[in-house]
């Protein structure tokens, strides 16, 4: 039995939904958004651990990477073990936040992985020649029109996104590798490919430590009265984000309803690709 005589507190921070992603009416996981809850995680309690439930279809890098270090500068600061729970997803920019626990723990329904890199665009030009539509851009750099989805392709573009890419998969995997050191048990080849896994699969690949859920681990670790506290983000009223929306009244809340639409679509498209 842990020896409290109060009720023991474990933090639980609960990062859900695709990574830097946001709009005025749909915020997204950010270091912005999160820094006063994770913050506040690491101080809420006395017991050495906090829990990190995860279920995110992945994002952007580069604000994975920013929680990540932070996640991390705070365990190493407040002498904190952080321990990791996946729900349905942890894959892409959501595996690369679990990594930042020192266990990391599934479902046996979880999916986990995906460690790779995608862009994702449309080409418009044959669209603009059936409607008769002429498209007039002036630039100053002759790259900076670079990967218009209304010009036909070029190979030195793609060339040089692809450059880009395997830059940020590098750092993907190095981070990666540094945190599972010796329990990654697959070729490089194989966990590194972009492919996602069922739970049972990761272990046996050594990206996760094992099944079992937050509450199940945190009573096993510190006795059956543990206490799981959630600790949320501060998140602005509805009214109050849309009043911070560019143009904030009329056409600018129109634009902001837009922009949720089209958030809303991407996010569908980041999960479905998940099967969730």
């Amino acid at each position: 039995m842990w020896p409290f005589s109060r009720q023991p507190v474990v933090p639980v921070l609960r990062f859900s939904g695709p990574i830097g992603m946001a709009t005025p009416l749909r915020p997204g996981l950010s270091l912005a958004a999160y820094a006063g809850a994770i913050e506040k995680a690491f101080s809420l309690s006395k017991l050495p651990a906090v829990a990190v439930v995860i279920n995110s279809p992945g994002g952007s890098p580069v604000q994975s990477n920013l929680i990540f270090n932070r996640l991390r500068q705070l365990a190493a600061e407040k002498e904190k073990r952080v321990y990791v729970f996946c729900e349905d997803v942890a894959a892409s920019g959501g595996y690369f936040l679990a990594i930042a626990g020192d266990e990391i723990y599934g479902d046996p329904s979880s999916i986990i992985g995906s460690i790779g890199v995608v862009s994702r665009s449309f080409g418009f030009v044959d669209l603009l020649q059936r409607l008769g539509i002429e498209r007039r851009v002036y630039t100053a750099g002759t790259d900076k029109n670079q990967l218009d989805p209304f010009l036909p392709e070029n190979a030195d573009d793609i060339s040089r996104l692809k450059a880009i890419q395997q830059d940020v998969h590098d750092v993907f995997i190095g981070l990666v590798k540094e945190r599972r050191l010796g329990k990654l048990k697959a070729p490089d080849a194989e966990l590194f490919s972009g492919a996602f896994w069922s739970a049972s699969k990761a272990v046996d690949f050594g990206l996760i430590d094992g099944i079992t859920d937050v509450r199940t681990k945190m009573q096993m670790l510190f006795g059956d009265k543990v206490k799981l506290k959630v600790v949320e983000p501060e998140r602005a009223g509805l009214l109050s984000r849309l009043r911070r929306a560019p143009g904030a009244s009329g056409l600018g809340n129109g634009l902001a309803f837009a922009d949720d639409l089209v958030s809303a679509v991407e996010e569908r498209s980041l999960w479905s690709r998940f099967g969730i």
